[in-house]
């Protein structure tokens, strides 16, 4: 299958993960991943390839985690890992720590969860991807949210706002809108809530995505429920039901109902209540929902309990609340047994049932204890929590900070893709490069220089020349190697090939001829230096653990650094090949003729002399 093939079936997943077609999800990226396994990969395609393979195994961890298969969804991730260390995908592993933030959320890792959502928020900063980093602080509010540190939560939530405005993402603003309503709503601002609410409906509305305008509906509903504005409450409520009925989304259909069956219930429209508690069980049922069961019965035994209602019925009511009770037990709710409990017992008060109306009290007492108890523990763990967040974040300040310094010193001493694989964690950095030319060049007479001056102003020379050598290897694009004592070493093609290596060689070779003239009338010296070029193949890495040295090898360095010592004073040496690698060119060169090279034999050479006018 052809490249084009394979990203146009992992476009189909993403649209159908956006989707919630998590089934169809797993379908392609299965498929992608079988397709990479029958076919043989070429080498010119075989980095884009497996960053196909990568995105498909992050997809289907994603999956794995949504299902609840943490054990799945940590071994897909692990293994979309191995991939890009083995092929220095580095830019992907941003991805990969997204994906593990997730899994650990679900895990209520919190502290975990936080370290690789900001290990994937750094990266995104580092490689400029501001869209990811949107989605990356959405994700740490969310964990925030979820401690209950509401300042830090709404702070990221702020952040990834901006940078959803910047690109002018309505879904990812309407996103945010809703999130940051939910914890004004849990701070228990629920005007605040409301105007967010608002603000994520009109831009959900713009879209035109009728499911999340019916969520943001049905949690304004929620919110007027519970401010007393019963009537907007119905109509927010009533507005969401039609759009999910349209869609057949069951879930939410019950609860809407069991919504609207409040609001009935709290203005004492006890017929109509029980009509949408009825309504509720029912697809609670069908869907396999026992809390929701439970609470709607429970919600019937209440209306059937209380005398204003016209058809009060005490036994109706006991049978409703001792099934949500049977209900609540098997599966272990108990912040519902006790109010239930509570209902029973305020029922056998006004029976004048004293026995029952104690028993039912007691456990009413007894299990809000322990329920309250939970919620303690709960909220200890909350603050522990929050404890190890902060721990793990002044850790991550603290390396951070020692990783800005190291990447700082790694940028001054090596090209700046070389530095970033090394702080990436590649080990062992050697590339071949077919076509580079290599420039070298040393001061004429510098030993007998050296000796009749001062060391600081032998010193200050030097630092003066080859600063301005490398502000020339900037305006040509080439690489400082080293320098070693007089000599001037620099390299254009490497680390990332130039097609032009050449010509940019020679230019920089003929601006460094022209600014020693230039210093020579300057210092009033007759100071001079002699380049050589050539241009070829050569190896280039790293070598050293703690002290990096980026250098090169190989039979053109031999040469070039050759062409400089049988070179001549204020003259650019160069071989056959660097001249003919310029020969669709302007530049002019003189002809010397054949020479003896040094551990080369007979070389026809030349001196660079210009470009034509």
């Amino acid at each position: 299958m052809r490249l084009e093939d394979l990203q146009a079936k992992l476009e189909l997943a993403r649209i159908a993960f956006g989707s919630s077609d998590y089934k169809e999800v797993q379908r392609q990226a299965n498929d992608i991943i079988l397709q990479l396994d029958e076919q043989k990969d070429s080498e010119e395609e075989i980095g884009k390839l497996e960053g196909i393979r990568v995105h498909a195994k992050l997809f289907l961890s994603s999956i794995s985690r949504i299902y609840g298969n943490n054990e799945a969804a940590i071994k897909e991730v692990e293994s979309a890992i191995d991939i890009i260390e083995k092929y220095h995908l580095h830019d992907m592993k941003r991805m990969a720590y997204t994906v593990i933030g997730q899994i650990k959320q679900k895990n209520c890792t919190y502290e975990m969860a936080i370290h690789y959502f900001m290990l994937a928020d750094s990266a995104n900063e580092k490689y400029g991807d501001e869209t990811r980093a949107a989605g990356c602080k959405l994700s740490l509010g969310t964990v925030y949210e979820n401690i209950a540190d509401y300042n830090k939560s709404l702070e990221y939530y702020s952040e990834s706002l901006s940078l959803h405005k910047k690109f002018n993402n309505i879904s990812g603003i309407a996103q945010v809108l809703g999130n940051i309503a939910i914890v004004y709503s849990l701070l228990g601002k629920n005007d605040t809530a409301l105007d967010y609410y608002n603000l994520a409906l009109n831009h959900q509305s713009e879209l035109g995505d009728e499911s999340e305008v019916a969520l943001i509906l049905g949690n304004m509903g929620v919110e007027y429920f519970t401010t007393a504005n019963y009537d907007l409450a119905i109509d927010h409520l009533n507005k969401a039901l039609a759009v999910h009925e349209k869609l057949g989304q069951l879930e939410l259909i019950a609860s809407v109902n069991g919504n609207i069956g409040n609001v009935y219930s709290a203005t004492k429209q006890f017929d109509k209540a029980l009509e949408y508690y009825s309504k509720a069980i029912k697809i609670h049922e069908e869907i396999n929902d026992k809390i929701g069961v439970a609470r709607c019965m429970g919600y019937i035994g209440n209306i059937y309990s209380d005398k204003e209602y016209k058809l009060y019925h005490p036994a109706k009511a006991e049978n409703y609340l001792y099934d949500a009770i049977d209900i609540c037990n098997q599966i272990g709710t108990k912040y519902l047994v006790y109010n239930f409990h509570k209902t029973l017992a305020n029922l056998y008060r006004e029976e004048k049932r004293w026995e029952e109306c104690n028993q039912h009290l007691e456990k009413h007492y007894v299990i809000e204890k322990e329920v309250l108890s939970e919620e303690a523990t709960k909220q200890a763990q909350q603050l522990e929590n929050r404890r190890k967040v902060e721990e793990a974040e002044r850790d991550r300040q603290v390396k951070l900070a020692r990783f800005q310094e190291q990447e700082k010193i790694l940028l001054n001493i090596l090209p700046a893709r070389i530095a970033e694989r090394i702080l990436e964690g590649e080990k062992l950095i050697a590339d071949m490069h077919e076509e580079v030319s290599i420039f070298f060049s040393d001061i004429v007479g510098f030993t007998d220089l050296s000796q009749n001056i001062s060391p600081e102003e032998l010193l200050a020379l030097l630092n003066e020349i080859f600063t301005a050598f490398d502000k020339l290897t900037h305006k040509h694009s080439l690489e400082k190697i080293k320098t070693i004592g007089d000599a001037y070493m620099a390299v254009a093609g490497v680390p990332l090939a130039q097609k032009d290596h050449a010509e940019r060689a020679a230019s920089f070779a003929l601006d460094a001829i022209e600014y020693m003239k230039s210093y020579q009338k300057k210092s009033g010296t007759n100071l001079q230096i002699r380049i050589g070029l050539h241009c070829g193949r050569a190896i280039a890495g790293v070598i050293g653990e703690n002290k990096f040295v980026f250098d090169l090898w190989g039979d053109s360095v031999n040469t070039a650094s050759r062409m400089e010592s049988h070179g001549e004073a204020g003259k650019i040496h160069v071989t056959e090949d660097f001249k003919n690698a310029l020969k669709k060119s302007d530049f002019q060169f003189i002809n010397r003729g054949e020479m003896d090279v040094k551990g080369k034999g007979m070389m026809k050479t030349y001196f660079l002399e210009n470009k034509k006018s």
